[in-house]
Parts: C-alpha cells; structure tokens; sequence
C-alpha cells in the first residue's frame, strides 16, 4: 500500500513541529536549488521560522538583485492596472524597499554577529568573514590613531607642565636672592654700636699689719717710722676700715 495524503494542518506537538520544519526546509532548498540548476531560473526563496530565524537561498544572482527586479515587474503592473493607483502603487513599493532594505541589514548584523550562520554557503562565508577582517583592520587603523593622538596631547600636557615648573623655580631663586640683598641692606645702613665699657673693678684695699708697740706695719715689712707714718697718714679713709682710722688718729 502507498503512504496516504497527509492532511494539511498544524501539527500540536512542538518536537514533531520543528523536526518537520527542518525536514521539509531542507528539501525545500534542495528543490529550489534544482530548479534553478535544471532550468537556468533565477530563484530566490526567503523562509522564517516560528521564532523569527531566516533562512533563504538565491542563485547566482545576489538576493537585493532579484528582489529589486521583482519589485520593478510588481510596480509595472501595477501601473497597469489604472493611474489611479500610481500613487499608492509607488508608496507600496517605496514601503517594500525599505522593508526589503531593513531585513537585509538585519541579517547582515546577525551575521557579523555569528548568529544564524547555518543557512549560509561556503561563499557567503567567507564573504562574509572577509568584511569582518576589512572591519578590524579599519578599527584597530583608528584605535593606533587614537592613541597616538593621546600619547602626543600627554606629551604637550608634560611639557607645559615642566616649562611651568622651571618658570616657578626661577621666580623662587629670584626671591630669595632679593630677600637676601634687602638683609644685607638694612645691614649696612645701621650704624656701628660702640663697644660696651669694661667692668668696673672694685678698689683693692691695702693690707696693714699692727706692731706691738700702737704702730702698724705694711704687707713689706716696713718699719714704724715717721716717714711711714706720713704716708699712712695720705692714705684716704675710704681705703681702710673705720675702727683702723680712729685707731690710727688716738
């Protein structure tokens, strides 16, 4: 017996969906690559899944160039259909170009990303591992530029800063050799101080020795005579103690 029709209907379980969908995906494009291998057609086949994954397959022809051929065959039919709807028809095309314009980029920035990679050929690939290659080059060019720029702004910021630090320095020195000059000055123009008188000594007093007789003798052995006597008698009473002068004037 052959295998009966499969009827055309949502299938509930999950598991069952996706194995399905990935079954009859990859025949899918297994068709459309035949048909346009056998009949030289030009196919372009754009499928998204459930959670938003896009999977397509186009000819040799880029995917934008025959979708922009579809949208130039879709446009003039529409024109014929009556000027009437000209207007609306170029604001469903414009509206279609960027629509087809933002999937595209979508796409691309999905793949630049590493995400869904499993639809891509050998050659798209390496397309695109080869912009990706063209971008780092690009980035790491102006990251070097960047830096340099820092470096070189750095080095200007440190020269500004010594020039400043010497221009500080040389005003220091310049202060301290006028405050200098200034001391040196007041120096100068004080007069001399005298200098301060010497001590004033106390008056040495003369030594007298008494002999046995009432007379005094000196410290040199002098004797009790007149001519002595005289000169005690000249001797200032203030160089002698008062009980020696009465003694002496009895």
């Amino acid at each position: 017996m052959g295998r009966g029709r499969v009827q055309l209907k949502r299938i509930e379980n999950k598991i069952s969906r996706q194995v399905t969908f990935s079954k009859r995906r990859t025949g899918l494009l297994k068709k459309a690559h035949e048909i346009s291998v056998l009949c030289e057609a030009d196919v372009a086949l754009i499928v998204f899944s459930t959670k938003g994954k896009l999977f397509e397959y186009s000819t040799h022809s880029s995917m934008e160039a025959i979708l922009e051929r579809y949208e130039r065959y879709s446009y003039a039919e529409k024109l014929l259909t009556g000027p009437e709807a000209e207007t609306q028809g170029s604001w469903t095309l414009e509206s279609s170009k960027l629509r087809t314009k933002i999937d595209v980029l979508e796409k691309n920035i999905r793949h630049y990303g590493g995400e869904d990679l499993e639809p891509l050929n050998l050659r798209e690939l390496q397309s695109v591992e080869q912009q990706l290659d063209t971008a780092l080059k690009r980035i790491r060019t102006r990251k070097n530029q960047v830096m340099h720029e820092s470096i070189l702004e750095l080095h200007k910021k440190e020269r500004a800063l010594q020039e400043q630090n010497n221009a500080l320095n040389k005003k220091l020195k310049e202060n301290e050799e006028t405050t200098e000059q200034q001391n040196v000055g007041l120096l100068l123009s004080q007069p001399p101080q005298p200098p301060p008188p010497p001590p004033a000594q106390p008056p040495r007093s003369v030594p007298i020795a008494l002999g046995s007789t009432g007379s005094f003798q000196g410290a040199t052995g002098l004797r009790d005579d007149s001519d002595h006597s005289g000169q005690m008698h000249n001797v200032s009473a203030a160089m002698m103690p008062p009980w020696l002068y009465r003694h002496i004037n009895q």
